[in-house]
């Protein structure tokens, strides 16, 4: 057989990707990954097409959150993996499994001028990094990549230089057995009987329980669990943001906890006197030192419990367990209960307050957020999916009760701006039947608008709303209480319905409210992509910033 009958290196590591399930990834083509790239493609896989690395990795992880599958994608070697450097460390705070095809530059040559020894940027991130430089072993590599990835819950970028990739394959025929039939696959964490009776003797004396559930309680499917444990306690139901709609139609659910809190909501979490938090990691921002319930003892229940989380006390009440296992266990424990905190005015009260009553004077010709969210929230299809960018305007599109989880994404571990219109291409690429909503704002847009042409040309159905106040809203507003110049952070508001249209896509600008009823229809009925402006002011704070930022509190002595 002559070298020219052979396959090639990238034809094999694109069988061992194939072998691993991969049916989706999500690819900028360079020197180093276009030949893999284009036989993977040959070979049945999906290629999303982008327009910059970094969205690559960050509509990966979208994918990753919404199929439980690892997120795959590529770029080339050198300034391709260092475009890297934003996404990595997100997905490794976010725990999504993804596996990157990153190239390295070539062997043979003495100097290569995207040549960078990729491996300790890489690893900075908390990724991991694997060098792959012999052929024979490359499948073997690429296995334990999406092994580690499974099992570790974290990104791992493969390093193959390029010239190696394009060697006559003269390893062996049959690929390694795949990782998904290696993986193991324990069965969920039951709780310790002692355990539980330490725990149920602690909630038997709270007599104002809160249910906390984070996303660990969403992928263990403790909800009903977590229901019927609120309900036996006569307490109330909440969420962290990312499990944000798992009680969406409770009567005593008081939505997220945290920085994204409503105002009712943090008047009972100030009375509570015990929370029992489910499955999800005690951050700070998700109250998770106490400062929303200074009141209430904690009893953390989860398969790693914590006592001490990014340098704060969180719990000293422990069930380790699965969380839905450990929440049946503890319900079953508990005696009935004479008196409860539930009340018909509570409900009442629940239903029918404003997340947010602080009055704001708007100027003619805008919109308050809030009003624009209750509006989308009231005219958009309960079966959309539904995306939620970072920034200040995030707060205000969180605030849509009526949305269950299954239809929400948000990832902001890391806190960056700019990822929202690839997490909505990974949303879209997981839910091609779907019309997805992405709810951005219009600095956090701009960052990445090139993407509006990759969702044209891959027809992703995607409608994107922008709160446009015209500045970077979070730092315009903090700037402003520390009564310093906002110049830095004010750019106008750019034209984006016109921008979409410029790409193909349908664009409206709304400096009203009526008619969206009839607007959301006709593009359900239509399908497609298109960008909504909604002009709103920036005099409105969201809640986050006024209990952080406060006016005054920099003010000279």
């Amino acid at each position: 057989m002559t070298n020219e009958a052979k396959p090639r290196v990238y034809d094999v590591l694109a069988k061992a990707f194939i072998q691993e399930g991969v049916s989706t990834c999500f690819t900028l083509m360079g020197d180093a990954n276009m030949n893999w790239a284009a036989r993977l493609r040959q070979q049945g896989c999906r290629m999303v097409f982008v327009r910059h690395e970094h969205c690559a990795v960050a509509a990966a992880m979208a994918y990753a959150r919404k199929t439980s599958e690892v997120g795959v994608a590529t770029v080339t070697c050198g300034p391709g993996v260092t475009q890297l450097i934003t996404a990595l460390p997100a997905a490794v705070r976010a725990h999504l499994p993804l596996v990157v095809f990153g190239g390295e530059a070539p062997l043979r040559s003495s100097w290569y001028n995207q040549g960078i020894d990729q491996a300790p940027i890489v690893k900075a991130t908390g990724a991991d990094y694997h060098p792959l430089h012999l052929p024979e072993r490359m499948p073997i590599g690429i296995r334990d990549a999406f092994l580690q990835a499974r099992r570790e819950r974290r990104p791992v970028v493969l390093g193959i230089p390029f010239d190696l990739q394009d060697r006559p394959w003269d390893g062996p025929e049959k690929l390694p057995t795949p990782s998904e039939q290696l993986l193991p696959r324990p069965s969920p964490i039951p709780p310790h009987p002692d355990d539980v009776a330490k725990a149920a003797k602690l909630v038997a004396e709270a007599e104002r329980v809160v249910v906390f559930a984070g996303l660990g309680a969403v992928q263990a499917k403790a909800g009903p669990a977590c229901r019927a444990l609120a309900a036996k306690t006569g307490g109330l139901l909440t969420t962290t943001l990312p499990a944000r709609g798992l009680f969406h139609d409770d009567l005593y659910c008081i939505g997220i906890t945290g920085s994204f809190s409503t105002e009712v909501g943090l008047e009972y979490l100030a009375q509570a006197d015990l929370v029992i938090a489910v499955g999800h990691s005690l951050s700070y921002f998700a109250g998770g030192g106490g400062q929303l319930f200074r009141n209430a003892k904690m009893l953390h229940v989860d398969i790693d419990p914590r006592a001490i989380r990014q340098g704060q006390e969180v719990a000293r009440h422990h069930l380790r367990a699965d969380a839905r296992l450990g929440v049946e266990a503890l319900t079953a424990a508990l005696p009935a209960r004479s008196t409860t905190w539930r009340t018909e005015a509570m409900a009442a009260r629940i239903r029918d307050s404003k997340p947010d009553s602080m009055v704001f004077e708007i100027e003619p010709g805008l919109l308050d957020p809030r009003d624009a969210v209750e509006a989308l929230e009231q005219a958009l299809p309960g079966d959309w999916e539904l995306v939620n960018s970072s920034g200040h305007c995030s707060w205000f599109f969180a605030q849509m009760p009526s949305r269950p989880n299954e239809r929400f994404l948000t990832i902001r571990e890391f806190g960056a701006i700019g990822n929202g219109i690839s997490f909505a291409m990974g949303v879209a690429a997981a839910r091609p039947d779907r019309t997805v909503v992405l709810f951005d704002g219009d600095g956090s847009l701009m960052m990445h608008i090139q993407e509006l042409e990759t969702i044209k040309r891959h027809k992703l159905n995607i409608l994107i709303i922008v709160m446009n106040d015209g500045a970077y809203g979070s730092e315009v507003h903090k700037l402003r209480s520390e009564e310093l110049p906002e110049d830095g952070s004010v750019f106008g508001r750019p034209d984006f319905a016109a921008i979409a249209r410029g790409f193909g896509l349908g664009g409206k600008t709304f400096k009203s409210l009526d008619g969206l009823p009839k607007l959301v229809e006709e593009f359900a009925k239509s399908g497609g992509a298109a960008v909504w402006d909604f002009h709103v002011s920036d005099k409105v704070l969201s809640p986050t910033i006024r209990r952080a930022h406060p006016p005054g509190k920099h003010a000279k002595a």
